[in-house]
């Protein structure tokens, strides 16, 4: 028999929660094939089966918490899925008539199901999949390689379902279950927080009560921005294959900030200061699973064009849930933009261990005095700076968003201090 058990994840992981099981008790399983997806703080990992054989048992079950090293399986890599199931057939059959089970029937095709038959999907497209209660193999894609994604389950889902034929598959558990209430007039619905999420409110909380954080907030009239945007946008596709968009402009003026305000670009361990000579830019994404930071690195070192790549790419991992654990661990500093979803003013919290974290908003045309006499309507947007007052003063703080306001009221100058 040959244990499985949960993989060395990273150094700052040592648990994770089995999100599901991707075969069955009794199936074969080929060496190299994804046995168990499996959540963790930070991404979804798939643990592949080391050895071929024939699936014998589930240590740990959908929704259990597992660490590294714990066994979660048994494989019988003598067997094979016809001779277990023979085996399984005749014990059966030398127990008491009340004790067999009836097996509906839409399980026991499952279960007959050979290993190849399994699509392939994304691990946010099977997590979307097993919530709606879709059958990946019925889910039709327009990737050529034949992989299901969240899109395709999405678009599934909205088309109305063929009734079954046969017997009535087995019950699905829901992951979100209503719950009794006193008043039947006040429904309520009680939903198991996922592991990230879990792991985002404990840090945030964290931040909250280790750092002395406080906020301090500034203007920027990006008239000069959209200007440079417009009169290069298309030209910037043709010759890099990538938009130019505004986070190119913010991570430059980021970085030329820190350069002249190195305390922002620290954190604190234990009684030093570890101010760092680099510039590893995390970029906060919204996806399903909640809100993750990857992180641009060296963002100092690339062009208007690397930085809108590379922020590209890690968006689109995000979103497909193919981030990993490198792609999220060692920013010096993060920038989060609420102005996408309309925001027009935040306090963003910190990331820890970073000291600083500054907020775009929404760009909101709003009338500006010129002089005394004259005002124009301009596109204005609001910027915030949420700083650990421990190691950095309220002057600091004020003149780094002074000098992000500077630099993007004055785009040329980001070719030469961002």
């Amino acid at each position: 028999m040959i244990e499985i058990k949960v993989p060395e994840l990273a150094e700052s992981i040592t648990e994770g929660t089995i999100a599901q099981w991707l075969k069955q008790v009794g199936d074969q399983i080929n060496q190299g094939e994804y046995i168990a997806e499996l959540e963790t703080d930070k991404v979804n990992i798939e643990i592949v089966a080391e050895h071929s054989g024939v699936i014998k048992e589930f240590k740990r079950e959908p929704g259990d918490t597992v660490e590294v090293g714990e066994v979660i399986a048994v494989i019988d890599e003598t067997g094979s899925a016809a001779t277990s199931a023979t085996s399984e057939e005749k014990a059966e059959a030398t127990q008491e008539e009340p004790k067999k089970e009836t097996v509906p029937a839409a399980k026991e095709e499952a279960t007959s199901a050979s290993s190849t038959d399994r699509p392939l999907a994304s691990p946010a497209a099977r997590k979307l999949a097993r919530e709606k209660g879709i059958d990946l193999s019925a889910v039709s894609t327009a990737d050529p390689l034949g992989r299901v994604r969240k899109q395709d389950v999405e678009t599934h889902g909205s088309r109305p379902q063929a009734q079954p034929s046969q017997a009535p598959a087995a019950p699905k558990k829901s992951p979100a279950a209503p719950v009794a209430s006193d008043d039947p007039a006040k429904p309520v619905e009680r939903v198991k927080m996922s592991r990230r999420r879990q792991t985002i409110a404990k840090r945030l909380v964290e931040s909250q009560q280790t750092a002395a954080m406080l906020t301090t907030f500034n203007e920027v009239d990006m008239t000069a921005v959209m200007d440079v945007r417009n009169r290069r946008k298309d030209a910037f596709v043709d010759k890099n294959g990538v938009k130019l968009g505004f986070m190119s402009f913010f991570t430059k003026a980021v970085v030329g900030a820190l350069k002249e305000f190195p305390l922002l670009n620290a954190e604190i361990q234990g009684d030093e200061l570890l101010i760092k000579k680099y510039y590893d830019i995390g970029c906060a994404v919204s996806t399903d699973e909640g809100l993750v930071v990857p992180v641009l690195r060296d963002a100092d070192r690339l062009s208007f064009a690397g930085i809108e790549k590379g922020i590209g790419e890690l968006g689109k991992k995000a979103r497909d849930n193919k981030l990993s654990i490198s792609d999220l661990q060692g920013g010096t500093f993060t920038i989060t933009n609420g102005g996408v979803f309309g925001s027009l003013m935040s306090t963003p919290i910190l990331n820890a261990p970073q000291v600083g974290i500054l907020g775009m908003h929404k760009i909101q045309w709003r009338p500006v005095a010129l002089d005394q006499e004259r005002f124009e309507n301009r596109p204005m947007m609001y910027i915030a700076l949420s700083y650990d007052h421990r190691i950095v003063d309220g002057k600091e703080a004020v003149g780094f968003l002074v000098k992000i306001k500077e630099l993007l009221e004055d785009p040329e100058s980001l070719l030469l201090e961002g």
